[in-house]
């Protein structure tokens, strides 16, 4: 069994690029350093928003541009940032360069 770290987030709360890749990994099942849909529904239903199985698909359409079913790579995890600033009303800083969700 895996022992997970608990990173508590509130989303009004201001974080960093790196905040929010540590937040994401507690919902990776597989550790593979990608993040599916079913992960990505976890994260965004752990912020108690309506609909997360909906957003997720938006997320999903919008950031997966190889259409693979992860969201991957500094390209997809930069639209993955971008989507949850707009419309999940997150506060993420750029104040480190965006890497794999893995660094």
């Amino acid at each position: 069994m895996a022992i997970m770290c608990c990173f508590q987030l509130n989303p009004n709360r201001e974080m960093t690029v790196e905040d929010f890749k540590a937040w994401l990994r507690q919902f990776e099942m597989d550790n593979d350093g990608r993040v599916s849909h079913e992960e990505l529904k976890e994260a965004i239903q752990s912020l108690r928003v309506w609909f997360p199985w909906w957003k997720a698909r938006q997320v999903m359409k919008v950031a997966d541009t190889n259409h693979n079913g992860q969201i991957e790579g500094v390209e997809e995890i930069e639209k993955l940032v971008n989507y949850a600033q707009q419309h999940l009303h997150m506060k993420i800083h750029r104040s480190h360069v965006l890497h794999e969700v893995t660094s």
